[in-house]
């Protein structure tokens, strides 16, 4: 007599295998069309658009296992132009017009001046905002996460740079405003932006501009060596 193995479970296993094949491709395509129209939504949405929104800043050193916090204020324009005024724990700003980059530390009567286009060549921080065409020219997309209200997508810089590895951003499902912006290193550090208040509007360009007090110090910064981060809260 023949032996034969018998499954417990009948026709099922080939039928639920035959499922699988059938819908796990579907479920990536649809996928990557939710993130596709996501992206083009927030390119509609932001290009030739100023806005202003209020932040909460968590920036978390890997290494030295160091989690520092800030709040403030931001206001951004196409393209290149934005205005980060920190108020806690230490008031400072970052201004620049497209060209010129300046951080302001009142406190110590001192102002960092550098260019611009080398400041967003990094990408790093919230910097990718004052030109959102710069997502779909410099990452690789993924979707990270789904739920009723908003999605998730992951950004891999297409180029190795090590001020910056991924931007992982949350966006409402049905403004396609972007809440929150995690970008991390390649060091493990990361900073994450909460955006709250968010408003459409003109800016003024006066905004993105910035005359220097007198009597302050001014230090050029010098980009062949690695400089002062410009998000460290203090």
């Amino acid at each position: 007599m023949k032996s034969r193995l018998i499954n417990p479970l009948g026709s099922r296993i080939p039928f639920l295998l035959l499922l699988a094949a059938l819908f796990a491709p579907l479920n990536i395509a649809q996928a990557n069309t939710l993130g596709e129209d996501t992206l083009t939504a927030i390119e509609k949405l932001y290009t030739h658009n100023g806005f202003s929104a209020d932040f909460n800043q968590i920036s978390k050193l890997a290494a030295l296992e160091i989690t520092e916090t800030a709040s403030g204020k931001a206001w951004f324009n196409h393209p290149e132009k934005m205005r980060w005024l920190y108020l806690s724990p230490q008031r400072h700003e970052i201004i620049t017009n497209g060209q010129t980059l300046w951080i302001d530390r009142p406190d110590q009567e001192q102002v960092m001046r550098g260019d611009a286009q080398k400041f967003f060549k990094s990408g790093a921080g919230g910097a990718f905002l004052a030109d959102i065409g710069r997502m779909r020219k410099n990452f690789t997309m993924e979707v990270k996460e789904t739920t009723d209200t908003h999605i998730s997508l992951l950004l891999t810089a297409k180029q190795e740079n090590p001020d910056l590895v991924t931007l992982l951003i949350r966006v409402s499902r049905t403004t396609h405003e972007i809440q929150q912006v995690t970008t991390q290193n390649t060091y493990g550090d990361t900073t994450s932006f909460e955006f709250t208040h968010i408003q459409f509007k003109p800016m003024e360009p006066a905004i993105f501009e910035f005359k220097i007090p007198e009597g302050y110090s001014i230090i050029e910064m010098d980009y062949t060596k690695k400089g002062p981060d410009p998000w460290k809260t203090r």
